[in-house]
């Protein structure tokens, strides 16, 4: 049976274990749950950028943020149905959008639930993050056949209000838990490399690694810092801006360990990681990763630097599990 209590002392006692032990011990629970040599690939699209209320101190979206990242409408729905036609045909099977809302207003959702519906029809996963949802929301997009939600955590609860103010911890709970009673699947992560230090990060994985029910996909991302939001402000010309490799890698592998069901989502940072940290990764355990040139506004590796190093790895692209279920239905 899936654990659910671990204690802080035990995570941090995990992260702590020499490098090479901490790696083989994630392959090994990695291996018993999951294809060795499989990650998913997935593409993610802003659906609505910039313009949001929010003060998250690392997102360029926030009106708090300087950047001169120009606010848009939502997307028209044919507009995304596109780009998710595309993304299935540069071999994602899964497909992300993300809109910069605080939460999405009911006269959004319409269309909303049509992107849902559409990318669905093609026969990919599909996955949607647009702040907090209400218990209607939720069970909108649980109608509409969505499979993930995306609603991060961040990072640890003590940390939380020094990255965050307009929006609590409990709050980012409470849209996890309509998410769940819908009957969709959580997306819940965070970000490393925010100048936290690794009890924060212990404190992060504790946090979703206790949840009743584990996150079925959880993203680690690390932090991009960028000019003119508060932590690219702060970090960005210092050695705090790119958390060290190892430590990367360890936090992938203590997210596998303690969550060995879940999807360990390789996500934002990526693109200015060398080809063996990547490795070590998949080694630890991560095995979806998000391919294409941007994640939302942020630069990403490519599909083709992508494809290269899977030939290098012999890793393939893992198959949507939707799409069996519709051929098998045809």
């Amino acid at each position: 049976m899936t654990r659910t209590d671990w204690t802080r002392d035990e995570i941090a006692a995990l992260f702590d274990l020499p490098f090479t032990e901490l790696v083989f011990r994630a392959a090994e629970v990695h291996r018993a749950n999951h294809a060795a040599n499989e990650v998913q690939l997935s593409t993610l699209l802003s659906i609505k950028t910039g313009g949001c209320p929010e003060d998250c101190g690392y997102c360029n979206q926030s009106v708090h943020a300087e950047t001169g990242l120009k606010a848009t409408k939502l997307m028209d729905v044919r507009a995304v149905l596109q780009a998710a036609a595309q993304a299935k045909d540069n071999g994602s099977s899964r497909f992300c959008m993300g809109a910069a809302w605080r939460n999405p207003k009911d006269r959004d959702m319409p269309a909303i639930v049509e992107m849902v519906q559409g990318v669905r029809q093609m026969g990919m996963e599909t996955c949607m993050t647009l702040g907090m949802l209400s218990e209607k929301q939720a069970g909108m997009l649980a109608d509409a056949g969505l499979d993930y939600y995306n609603h991060n955590i961040d990072t640890s609860p003590e940390r939380y209000g020094e990255v965050i103010t307009t929006r609590s911890f409990e709050e980012r709970l409470d849209t996890l838990e309509h998410v769940r009673e819908a009957g969709i699947n959580v997306c819940c992560g965070g970000i490393v490399g925010m100048g936290e230090t690794r009890a924060d990060r212990v404190g992060f994985i504790h946090a979703l690694a206790t949840l009743p029910r584990h996150p079925e996909s959880v993203p680690v991302n690390a932090l991009v810092p960028v000019k003119g939001t508060v932590l690219g402000d702060m970090l960005a010309d210092t050695p705090l801006a790119k958390i060290d490799d190892i430590e990367f890698v360890r936090t992938i592998a203590v997210a596998r360990i303690t969550m060995p069901e879940s999807m360990v989502r390789l996500s934002a940072g990526r693109e200015s990681m060398s080809d063996s940290t990547q490795a070590l990764c998949f080694l630890a355990g991560a095995n979806s990763i998000f391919t294409g040139d941007k994640l939302l506004t942020a630069g990403n590796a490519g599909d083709d630097k992508d494809a290269a190093l899977f030939a290098r790895l012999g890793v393939k692209p893992m198959q949507a599990e939707i799409k069996v279920e519709l051929e098998a239905a045809e």
